[in-house]
Parts: C-alpha cells; sequence; structure tokens
C-alpha cells in the first residue's frame, strides 16, 4: 500500500470544510500494528519499503488493530530537520538502530488512522477518520497526533516564522485514496525543495574518491533528463555515506537523455539512475538547469518513479 499524496496549491482554502495541519520535513509512514497472534508493528515507506529496523523506538505504538499514516520525524534545535533523520534512514542493521536510536531518537507524528480494530476507514470521511484517532491517546515522546487548525492562512505564515515546512490544507469530506495524488488534499511548502535522481558524481578537487559533486536529473516517460550539477551541502561525513550507495550503481556510459556539458561530464563517474536525493535551489534557469543547488539528504522513501510528472 502506497499513502495518499498531496497536490501543490496555490491558495489556501478557507471555509469550515476545511483542516489545515504543519507540513513536517520528514519521511512519510505507514504504521501496521497488529495484536494478538502474529503481533507487531510494521513500518512502510512512501515506496512499500519495509523500514521496521530502522526505527525500533516505534515498535511499543500502543492500542489495538491499527494502520496509521504520519510522519518520522528528527529534531534538530527543537525542529523537524530532514537531514538530521538521514543518518536514520539509511539503516538495516538492528544492533546499528539501536544505538543510533538512543542517541537521536524519533517521533512519529500521525496524522491519519485507516484500520481501527478490523474496520476499514479508508472509505469513511476524514472527519470522521480524525475524531476515531484523536480517541485513541497516542500521546508519547515517539509517538503523537498534532494538532489541526481552522485558519490555514495564520498557519501558514506561523510556520513561515517559526522556519517550518509549511502546511496540508485537507478536505474533511475527503476519503482516503491509496497511492493517489489527490486536489482534496493540498500543500504549501515554504521552501523550494525538489527531489531529483542521481546519474553521476564527481570527486572532490585534489582528490580521486571524495564525492565533490552530484550529477542529477529529472525523470521522464522517455528517460532521464539532466538538471544540473550539485556540490553544495557534501562534506563532512555526507560524501562517504554518498560513495557508499553510489558505487554499486557504476556504469560505463551516462544516463541522461541529453548531452552532459564538458565542464560538467569531466571526470565523472556514471551510475544507474535509481538513487533518489533531495535539493534546495533557487528553481530551473532558462537552460532547464538548477540554479544555486544544495543537498540536503538521500530520499530512501522515494524512487525515480516516484518523481516521474502526471500528464
Amino acid at each position: 500500500m502506497r499513502p495518499m499524496l498531496a497536490t501543490r496549491g496555490t491558495r489556501v482554502p478557507e471555509g469550515a470544510g476545511w483542516r489545515h495541519e504543519v507540513k513536517w520535513d520528514g519521511m512519510r509512514i505507514l504504521a501496521d500494528v497488529r495484536r494478538g497472534p502474529g503481533a507487531g508493528v510494521r513500518l512502510t515507506s512512501r515506496n512499500e519499503n519495509d523500514v521496521s529496523v530502522s526505527y525500533p523506538e516505534l515498535r511499543g505504538i500502543p492500542g489495538r488493530d491499527l494502520l496509521l499514516d504520519g510522519e518520522v520525524v528528527a529534531l534538530a534545535d527543537g525542529r523537524p530537520s530532514f537531514a538530521a533523520l538521514a543518518e536514520r534512514m539509511h539503516v538495516r542493521s538492528a544492533t546499528r538502530a539501536a544505538v543510533l536510536a538512543e542517541r537521536a531518537p524519533v517521533t512519529y507524528l500521525v496524522f491519519d488512522l485507516l484500520r481501527l480494530d478490523g474496520r476499514e476507514l479508508a472509505g469513511e470521511p476524514l472527519a470522521a477518520r480524525r475524531e476515531l484517532l484523536d480517541g485513541l491517546g497516542l500521546d508519547d515522546v515517539c509517538w503523537q497526533v498534532p494538532a489541526t487548525y481552522d485558519d490555514g492562512t495564520m498557519l501558514l505564515e506561523a510556520t513561515r516564522q517559526q522556519g517550518l515546512e509549511g502546511i496540508v490544507s485537507k478536505r474533511l469530506s475527503s476519503r482516503y485514496e491509496y497511492g493517489a495524488r489527490s486536489r482534496h488534499w493540498l500543500k504549501f511548502p515554504h521552501r523550494q525543495r525538489t527531489s531529483w535522481v542521481v546519474g553521476g558524481w564527481r570527486p572532490e578537487t585534489g582528490s580521486t574518491n571524495r564525492v565533490g559533486a552530484l550529477l542529477v536529473g529529472e525523470p521522464t516517460p522517455g528517460g532521464v533528463r539532466y538538471r544540473g550539477r550539485v556540490g553544495s551541502g557534501i562534506a563532512g561525513k555526507v560524501g562517504p555515506v554518498l560513495r557508499g550507495l553510489l558505487d554499486p550503481l557504476t556504469r560505463a556510459t551516462s544516463p541522461f537523455l541529453d548531452e552532459v556539458p564538458r565542464e560538467d561530464a569531466r571526470g565523472t563517474t556514471w551510475v544507474e539512475p535509481v538513487l533518489v536525493v533531495d535539493v534546495e535551489s533557487l528553481g530551473l534557469g532558462a537552460q532547464g538547469r538548477l540554479r544555486q543547488p544544495s543537498y540536503r539528504g538521500v530520499r530512501a522513501d522515494l524512487g525515480p518513479e516516484d518523481l516521474v510528472a502526471e500528464p
């Protein structure tokens, strides 16, 4: 199952038929909580990967038989930070995950309830699902149900002032559509952050093995189109982590449809275009290249197919 997705909005909706939530800077997770025989908590990412081992502190989510939708976040300086979460997202060792859970714990912010005691709720309106969710008492340092707000314009400004990611506005009558991107849910992010697929990497100046820049592109139905070189934000521990993810993907030729400029291609090691990263930028310039891009993290919860624009 894939979660329901929001469409980017142009104007915050008003009226009693809408509720507004903070847009959290984290990893989208469906939590399948089972009691009785086969009891346990199974966590799946947006692209249906089982990430249960990465977040051992969420094994104790209370309740009965539940299917929850929410965002796993990590805090840095008191605010959710995707960069702070990055180290947790790639862990597949239970021992390593337990160590990180003590050192850098996460919180699961739950905003929807899709099953309760065997009763499927996706076909019921959001207002009813939310009422049931609020009654579960999910209030702990590791899992919480954030508040919703009537005034979306006020919330958008408040989140901007607090340096948060943005808001999501949801129609109270909306049903939950697995895997669909719906206009019943509208997102209003503050930051110009986008996701791209990596098609190659270049070493740091004066080095042959440290990652200094990524060559990224946009997946399209016809292939991957080149969108530029990202060097800012890749330093310290980031480079070795990226190198470990990219080395197994090495290939002999460029994966991009269009020709990569010679100054960008020089010294590049090409890779299969499957690793997705987040980049902050000033958008695309006249040549279709990212303007002043800065690397923000690997998106383990996304695959190239998630980036292909809808027709």
